[in-house]
């Protein structure tokens, strides 16, 4: 009697430890599918993320650093450069959602011809779910 009542309560154990794993699913970023893409002084970033279970929405931020770079490619002084993001609400269907985040880079005085806008340290965080994806290279 005692080991089936010990089989029972490791069986009920196991089953609701299983049910909770599958209801709070498995946040990550679709490989391949975040990319950035810069045009003038704007940044946008698109992806997709999936495994979000039965989760209505998420919050998903946009971080990178702006620089204005001289027409002969010389970094930026500190003062031409900036911390720029953006963060929304993104909508979740079928456990998956899909993004798309700009963010416009200032500067004072302006970053005008010769001189260009490029973004570094680009990342995208789902803060929702505490999960982060990093863009290597210069946009």
């Amino acid at each position: 009697m005692r080991r089936l009542v010990t089989a029972a309560a490791l069986s009920l154990a196991f089953g609701g430890l299983m049910a909770s794993t599958a209801w709070a699913g498995s946040p990550h970023f679709v490989d391949g599918t975040v990319t950035g893409t810069r045009s003038g002084n704007t940044l946008t970033v698109t992806g997709k993320e999936a495994g979000l279970g039965d989760e209505a929405q998420i919050h998903v931020v946009l971080s990178a650093t702006a620089l204005c770079i001289n027409g002969g490619g010389n970094h930026p002084k500190a003062a031409n450069k900036q911390s720029v993001s953006a963060g929304e609400d993104v909508p979740v269907q079928n456990g998956k959602a899909n993004f798309s985040i700009s963010v416009t880079a200032t500067f004072q005085p302006e970053c005008s011809p010769p001189m260009t806008v490029r973004f570094t340290d680009v990342t995208v965080t789902d803060t929702t779910n505490g999960i982060t994806a990093t863009l290597s290279g210069t946009f």
